[in-house]
């Protein structure tokens, strides 16, 4: 069972990030705040659930909740800040988007950028510790999956339905013969470097 709160003094908002490492789309971000009392057997670490459980969970903790955001970031915006800081700013825009003010935040990972004056605490791995952050990682995924499932009926040869634009065979295969769309993050290596991609 992961662990209720970090300071049961506070109203904590858990935030967590989905995307970061694909080629294509946006970055998704997710604020969750939770009451002190939120108990669930399976809720954990997105990557860890399959699919039907983060789809089980999802209005299950938008209902329970005291507030939850979603938030994302472009791909030319990633293009242009970089990955690390879109990260930051998808999670800010979700901040800005809860209609309770947090006391305290609990980020997953071991760097954020401060957002406004409150107080935060990067955890490792934090998805897999707080049920806070895990509740904001199925959100920031599924949302993402959903966005995701969508640009694939525009662009079917990437197959972006089942590899939701991470770097698959299939995915660098279809890069190398149709090219890249405006949806992938030119500042990333779209292709192993002995393919050269023709823009």
């Amino acid at each position: 069972m992961l662990k209720k709160y970090f300071d049961k003094q506070l109203i904590e908002a858990g935030c967590d990030e989905a995307g970061r490492g694909c080629l294509a789309g946006d970055v998704f971000a997710a604020a969750v705040v939770l009451p002190k009392n939120f108990k669930n057997k399976i809720l954990d670490d997105s990557k860890k659930l399959t699919d039907k459980q983060r789809k089980y969970l999802r209005p299950l903790i938008e209902e329970k909740a005291i507030a939850w955001s979603v938030a994302s970031v472009s791909a030319k915006e990633i293009d242009e800040i970089n990955i690390l800081n879109a990260s930051f700013l998808a999670m800010h825009r979700a901040l800005d988007k809860l209609n309770v003010i947090p006391q305290s935040l609990l980020i997953d990972g071991n760097r954020f950028k401060k957002y406004k004056d409150i107080p935060h605490q990067c955890i490792i791995e934090g998805d897999g510790k707080y049920m806070s952050i895990a509740a904001a990682s199925i959100l920031a995924k599924t949302y993402r999956d959903d966005y995701m499932d969508k640009l694939h009926e525009e662009f079917p040869h990437y197959d972006w339905l089942h590899n939701k634009a991470y770097g698959t065979k299939k995915h660098r295969e279809a890069i190398t013969q149709y090219g890249a769309t405006v949806h992938h993050r030119m500042s990333f290596r779209l292709l192993p470097e002995q393919l050269t991609l023709e823009l």
